[in-house]
């Protein structure tokens, strides 16, 4: 029989604000090494999404709370179907670490509302009101950055790096709930190696879903019903290491084939895999076709030609590269 996660925790940010925004890009985190990599995890949204209440009040609360329901994440019990298409207002993600299904969410407004629409829902999580606790909303981004509203807010301007940890992330994205069987298959296949890390399933819907896959670069939007990242962390040097973790991410990322977006299996870009392809020089510039089929379709769909057609007019000569970096269009292929 599959073995159920052990604990499940409930993380509620509430906001009530001039202006929200957020999502997901690497930060620097906490001491303890689990709470150091969770707290890696922080929020940035571009302006296109920005929201303005008719109000100036700027609240926000921090709910922590022990869901009773252990198998939350599957399909028969909601969140792969329901947060995706909740309120605009709320924004509910799983982080899956150690069999732990932990749930963090951020809501513009307050905590009785929140309450209210928690326990209409989502009342498996079993949430009170008493669990929350209003702070502004740049103490809401010191919560997404370090996990924790009690570091002092001067701690966001340090931009120094922390080396101190190597890090692999593959994604995917999910347009058809997961079976229950696959589920059960991760969590003891997968979950209970001595090598995994962290599963995030992060929702679309709402305003994500409103704008055309070609107004902004990003393209995952309509059709999309969460992101899944894969992530690997380990602190010890040499390559045996190494590839012990990457090879658990990749496994499973591997397995994951058939459940998750095709033609392309799309990626997301602010975790650059370059197990998808590195570019490859044609004569003095990058080869677009190479770059397009191996990575750029992944990452942009159909707007990975406009971004090359960008580049070709900024950067011709691809004096600016990298190993993924977007590549000068072939003459044959400029668009007028």
């Amino acid at each position: 029989m599959a073995r159920t996660p052990r604990t499940t925790i409930l993380h509620h940010l509430v906001l009530t604000l001039c202006i929200l925004s957020g999502q997901n890009t690497p930060s620097l985190a906490s001491t303890a090494a689990i709470d150091e990599f969770l707290g890696c995890l922080s929020a940035d949204i571009p302006s296109r999404l920005i929201q303005t209440p008719a109000t100036p009040s700027s609240y926000s609360a921090l709910l922590l709370s022990t869901a009773r329901n252990l198998r939350y994440i599957l399909p028969d019990t909601k969140w792969q179907e329901m947060a995706p298409v909740s309120p605009q207002e709320l924004y509910l993600r799983v982080l899956v670490l150690n069999q732990q299904a932990n749930f963090q969410a951020l809501f513009l407004g307050r905590c009785g509302d929140l309450h209210r629409l928690m326990q209409d829902r989502f009342p498996e999580l079993g949430m009170t009101e008493q669990n929350c606790r209003e702070v502004s909303w740049v103490q809401s981004t010191v919560f997404f950055g370090f996990s924790a509203t009690s570091i002092p807010l001067v701690q966001l301007l340090n931009r120094s790096s922390n080396p101190r940890y190597y890090l692999k992330v593959k994604s995917d994205h999910v347009q058809e709930p997961i079976p229950r069987d696959v589920w059960e298959s991760i969590w003891t296949a997968w979950l209970e190696k001595p090598e995994a890390a962290l599963l995030m399933l992060d929702p679309y819907g709402g305003l994500m879903s409103s704008i055309s896959p070609s107004e902004t670069p990003f393209p995952h939007r309509q059709g999309n019903l969460y992101q899944l990242q894969y992530y690997s962390f380990w602190y010890e040097n040499g390559t045996a290491a190494a590839e012990k973790r990457m090879s658990w991410v990749r496994g499973l990322h591997k397995e994951m084939e058939p459940y998750v977006s095709k033609n392309p299996r799309a990626v997301y870009v602010n975790y650059r895999d370059l197990d998808l392809g590195t570019n490859e020089l044609d004569g003095d510039v990058t080869s677009y076709e190479k770059a397009r089929v191996s990575w750029g379709d992944k990452y942009f769909k159909g707007n990975f030609k406009r971004l090359a057609a960008v580049k070709t007019m900024v950067d011709p000569h691809d004096f600016f590269r990298n190993e993924q970096s977007i590549p000068p269009l072939p003459a044959a292929k400029m668009i007028p």
